[in-house]
């Protein structure tokens, strides 16, 4: 599966698309946010959230609507200006997830929604993960999406995720807890970093 630096280099239009795409699906009163409602389930109120692969700011806004601090990282700068524009009180940044360190720390709460994990260049996943685990606080949560068919096959995922560190707390087949089987074709996975008490 090609990365997602590979497919607007070779269509320059796609992340306008993107951004437009989700808003046209609002305007039609599509329900745009059930992501957000999983996350904002799990955190308490005012707490601190990486939208990690931001896009245009979808979950991240809403996040913050929602009481949340939201700080996003993505990779694409024409997505972050569309995150800034629409969603201006929160924060947007550009940056790879695999190659730069995230500055921010003590996260409680991080997201990588829709496919963004699948869209990673494989030689980085290791190091987004790194980065992602680095920057929670110690029992911060990381909630990972990835569909079938996209160059990564969940165990794998799995796997990567633990060596990196996480605790794999649960796994769903959905944003809304489907249970997780044998022939699911999506993947939810809450992963954890060990609180204080567990990092020796």
């Amino acid at each position: 599966m090609p990365t997602w630096k590979e497919v607007t280099a070779a269509n320059p239009a796609h992340s306008h698309n993107f951004a437009r795409k989700w808003k046209m699906l609002e305007a039609q009163g599509q329900d745009i946010h059930g992501e957000s409602r999983l996350i904002d389930a799990m955190a308490e109120r005012g707490s601190k959230i990486l939208d990690a692969g931001c896009g245009s700011g979808r979950l991240g806004g809403r996040l913050h609507q929602l009481g949340h601090t939201v700080i996003g990282i993505d990779v694409d700068p024409i997505l972050i200006e569309h995150a800034r524009h629409d969603h201006p009180e929160a924060t947007w940044i550009v940056g790879d997830l695999s190659t730069d360190a995230i500055e921010e720390r003590a996260f409680d709460l991080a997201v990588a929604a829709g496919n963004v994990v699948g869209f990673l260049d494989p030689q980085g996943r290791g190091a987004a993960f790194r980065n992602v685990f680095n920057a929670l606080a110690p029992g911060g949560r990381f909630v990972v999406g990835l569909g079938a068919g996209r160059g990564w096959e969940f165990a794998d995922l799995l796997q990567l995720a633990q060596e990196e560190g996480f605790r794999v707390d649960a796994q769903f087949s959905s944003w809304d807890l489907r249970p997780f089987g044998p022939n699911s074709t999506f993947l939810v996975v809450v992963l954890s970093r060990p609180g204080a008490d567990l990092l020796g």
